[in-house]
C-alpha cells in the first residue's frame, strides 16, 4: 500500500479539475452558445463537488453545489449563458481553489454566491422576490438510493428525518424492487421513497438534504399541483444521474475499443521529488561511467574496454529516457496565461486576443516552473504598456482588438519562447531619456539598438507616465532578466514603433545534464555548453602576437572578436604553441574563446556552485570529471559581458 496522503492527492486532482473548469469558462466566454462547453464546465463542477464531499471538504462541496446548480439550469436551457455569469463563476473558481487549500474566508464565498444569484436573475429576467407559487405550496420528492448506499455509510432514515424538519411531511415507501428473501443481502438498499412536503419550502433546501449522495441516486423534485389546476411542469427537475447514465451508455456502445484506448493511455502519477532523486542518481551514474571509460582507455584490458563501452551505451540510453520523463509541453505553461489575459483585458478596458503556437514543444519541468513568474511580468507589460486602447488603435488604422501571441520552438539544445504584441512598440527616445536621468548612461553616449533596448531590464527602470496597479514602478523586469540568466538563458528585445514588440527567451531544454566541450586553459579544465559551439579553429603563436591589441580574426571574410580566457582567468601560465579558438554563438553575434587545448566532448552533470562561489557569475555550475577533478561550466553570456570591457581597454592601450 502506498503511504501517500489521500488529502494531498485530492488537492492535486482538484487543482487539475479546476484548471479544466477555468479553461472551459474562458472558452465559453468567447462562445456563449456552445452546449459542449457548458456541459464540460458542469461535469467539472459536478466532479469537484462529489470528490470534495468524499474527502471531507464539506465547505467546498456546499459552495460548488450552488455553482453546479446554476450551470445545470444553463445546461437545460432554463437560463442563458451570459458574460456576467461566466465572470462570476470564474471568481467562484478562485474561491474553490482557496477552499481546497483551506484558507478561504466564508464572507467572500457568501458575497460570490450573492453575485451568482444576481447574475442568474438578470439572465432569466426575473427578480429574487419573484418565487414560483408552487414553491410556497409544497413539493413531491421521489428518491431511490444506490444499492450500496448503506455499505458506503449513508443512512436513509437520517435523510427522511432531515426532510421532516423542513415542514409537514408524508412518507410512502416503495418496496416493489425488494428481491426474494433467499436473495436478499442485508447491507443492500432496495427501497425507494415518495415524500410529500407541505409548506413554504425552497427547492434548494430540499436538494441540500441530498447534497452528499445525489451524484449516484435517482432523485425527482416536483412542485405540488394547486387544487383544481393541472400540475405544472417542474421548473428545474433534478434527475442528477442523467449525465452518468449518458456516459455509461457511451462506454457500453464503444465496447472493447473504448477499453483498449483507455488502456493505451494509462499513466502513473509520480511526485516530482522522486523524479528529481532519480535524475540525481542518473547523474552520479554518468560520472561513474566517465571514470570507468577513462580507466579503460588508459589500460590494455580489452575486456574492460568492451564492458566500459557497453555501460557507456546503457548509461546514455538511461540518460535519454530520464530526460524524456522530465519533459513537459510548454502548452501547460501557455494555458495558464489565458486567465491572465482575460483579467488584464477587463482591468485595462482593452480588447485583447490571445494566440499561441508550438504548444507541443517540450521543456524540462523545472524550466517550466521557473518560467511562469518572468512571463507573467512580460505579458502584463505587453498588455499595459504595449497595446493601445481601442480608440487609439482605431485612430491609427489598427483593428480594435490587440493581439498578444506566445510561440515556442526548439533550436538545437534550446527552446525559444517569444512574446509578441501588435501595439505601439518601444519609444527609444523615452528609453534613452530615462536611462540618462537614472544615470545608467552618459548624455550622447553611443549605444547600439540592442544595448538601448536592454536598458528596460535595469533595476527601477520604467517609462510609464503614471503608476497603475499593473505596472509603472520599475519593479519586475530586472527580476525577469536575473531569472532567465539563472536558467542559463538569454533575453532579446526587438521593437518597431507603431507596429509592436517581440521579446525572445532562449532557454536550455534541461538544467540537469548537458553535452559540453571540455577544454583546458592553463592548468584548469572548463566545459563550454555544446549548444553554443559553432566551430573550432587553430590560433598559432605568431597569429596570436599579430592580433595583439585588437583581438579580431577574419573568418570567412567576416571579422569575429575573441577573448583570451588565459588572461581573463589570470592563469599566470605561458600559452601553448598552438592555441585553439572555440567560436560560440551569442545574441550579439559570434565570439571566439581562446583556449590552450580542446580535450573533447563531455557529457556534463551540472552541479550548483557553492554559497561561497555564487557571485562568480561567469560560471553556470560545476561538474565532476572522470578522474575526480572538478571542471567549471562557462556561462557564455556572462563571460562575454565580463570580457568585453577588458578587451576594449587593451585595444585602447595598444
Amino acid at each position: 500500500m502506498s503511504g501517500d496522503d489521500p488529502i494531498a492527492a485530492f488537492r492535486v486532482e482538484a487543482g487539475e479539475v479546476l484548471d479544466q473548469v477555468e479553461q472551459g469558462l474562458l472558452d465559453l466566454g468567447h462562445d456563449l452558445g456552445n452546449a459542449d462547453l457548458v456541459n464540460a464546465v458542469f461535469r467539472g463542477l459536478h466532479t469537484l463537488k462529489g470528490s470534495g464531499a468524499m474527502f471531507g471538504f464539506d465547505a467546498l462541496a456546499g459552495f460548488t453545489h450552488h455553482c453546479e446548480t446554476a450551470f445545470d439550469r444553463v445546461r437545460k436551457g432554463q437560463v442563458p449563458a451570459t458574460a456576467g455569469l461566466v465572470a462570476v463563476i470564474l471568481s467562484a473558481q478562485d474561491h474553490m481553489r482557496a477552499l481546497v487549500d483551506g484558507d478561504a474566508p466564508k464572507a467572500e464565498g457568501d458575497a460570490i454566491l450573492a453575485r451568482l444569484q444576481a447574475a442568474i436573475d438578470e439572465a432569466s429576467g426575473v427578480t429574487s422576490a419573484a418565487a414560483p407559487t408552487a414553491a410556497r405550496t409544497g413539493w413531491t420528492v421521489s428518491f431511490k438510493l444506490p444499492v450500496d448506499a448503506m455499505a458506503n455509510g449513508t443512512n436513509p432514515l437520517m435523510l427522511l428525518d432531515e426532510l421532516r424538519e423542513l415542514g409537514d411531511c408524508t412518507v410512502v415507501a416503495r418496496t416493489d424492487a425488494i428481491p426474494p428473501l433467499s436473495q436478499l443481502v442485508p447491507t443492500e438498499c432496495h427501497v425507494g421513497w415518495d415524500v410529500t412536503l407541505i409548506g413554504d419550502i425552497k427547492r434548494d433546501d430540499i436538494e441540500d438534504v441530498f447534497i452528499f449522495v445525489m451524484d449516484d441516486m435517482d432523485l425527482t423534485i416536483e412542485p405540488l399541483a394547486v387544487e383544481g389546476e393541472e400540475a405544472p411542469i417542474a421548473e428545474t427537475p433534478a434527475v442528477v444521474e442523467e449525465p452518468v447514465v449518458a456516459m455509461a451508455a457511451t462506454a457500453s456502445a464503444d465496447g472493447p475499443a473504448a477499453r483498449s484506448t483507455a488502456k493505451a493511455e494509462e499513466s502513473v502519477r509520480v511526485p516530482a521529488g522522486r523524479l528529481d532523486a532519480l535524475m540525481d542518481r542518473v547523474g552520479e551514474l554518468v560520472i561513474a561511467q566517465s571514470r570507468l571509460s577513462q580507466l579503460a582507455d588508459h589500460g590494455q584490458d580489452l575486456v574492460l574496454r568492451s564492458v566500459s563501452e557497453e555501460i557507456e551505451r546503457l548509461a546514455g540510453e538511461l540518460r535519454e529516457t530520464m530526460m524524456v520523463l522530465r519533459m513537459v509541453p510548454v502548452g501547460s505553461l501557455f494555458s495558464r496565461f489565458r486567465r491572465l489575459i482575460h483579467d488584464l483585458s477587463r482591468d485595462t478596458g482593452k480588447t485583447i486576443e490571445f494566440e499561441t503556437e508550438g504548444e507541443a514543444t517540450e521543456v524540462d519541468k523545472t524550466v517550466i516552473e521557473r518560467l511562469f513568474d518572468p512571463m507573467v511580468h512580460l505579458i502584463r507589460n505587453s498588455c499595459d504598456h504595449g497595446l493601445e486602447t481601442p480608440e487609439d488603435r482605431a485612430a491609427v488604422g489598427k483593428p480594435a482588438a490587440g493581439t498578444v501571441r506566445l510561440a515556442a520552438h526548439q533550436a538545437g539544445g534550446e527552446v525559444v519562447i517569444t512574446i509578441r504584441d501588435d501595439g505601439r512598440g518601444i519609444n527609444r527616445a523615452r528609453v534613452r531619456a530615462k536611462a540618462e536621468a537614472n544615470g545608467l548612461i552618459q548624455p550622447d553616449q553611443a549605444l547600439t539598438d540592442h544595448e538601448l533596448l536592454q536598458m528596460i531590464f535595469a533595476p527601477g527602470f520604467s517609462t510609464a507616465a503614471t503608476v497603475t496597479n499593473l505596472s509603472g514602478r520599475g519593479v519586475g523586469m530586472d527580476v525577469v532578466k536575473r531569472t532567465i540568466e539563472g536558467l542559463r538563458g538569454s533575453i532579446d528585445v526587438q521593437s518597431t514603433e507603431g507596429e509592436g514588440s517581440l521579446i525572445a527567451l532562449r532557454i536550455p531544454l534541461t538544467l540537469a545534464i548537458i553535452d559540453g566541450l571540455l577544454v583546458r586553459v592553463g592548468t584548469g579544465r572548463y566545459v563550454i555548453p555544446l549548444t553554443a559551439v559553432e566551430e573550432c579553429i587553430e590560433l598559432s603563436l605568431e597569429d596570436d602576437m599579430r592580433h595583439r591589441g585588437r583581438s579580431l580574426i577574419t573568418l570567412r571574410e567576416k571579422l569575429v572578436p575573441f577573448l583570451r580566457l588565459r588572461e581573463l582567468f589570470a592563469t599566470d601560465t605561458r600559452p601553448d604553441p598552438f592555441q585553439k579558438i572555440v567560436v560560440v554563438a551569442t545574441p550579439m553575434g559570434r565570439v571566439g574563446l581562446v583556449v590552450d587545448q580542446i580535450i573533447g566532448n563531455h557529457q556534463t552533470v551540472i552541479k550548483p556552485m557553492s554559497a561561497l562561489h555564487r557571485d562568480a557569475t561567469t560560471f553556470a555550475g560545476a561538474t565532476i570529471l572522470g578522474d575526480g577533478e572538478v571542471a567549471l561550466i562557462l556561462d557564455i553570456a556572462q563571460l562575454i559581458a565580463l570580457g568585453q570591457p577588458r578587451e576594449e581597454t587593451l585595444r585602447a592601450a595598444g
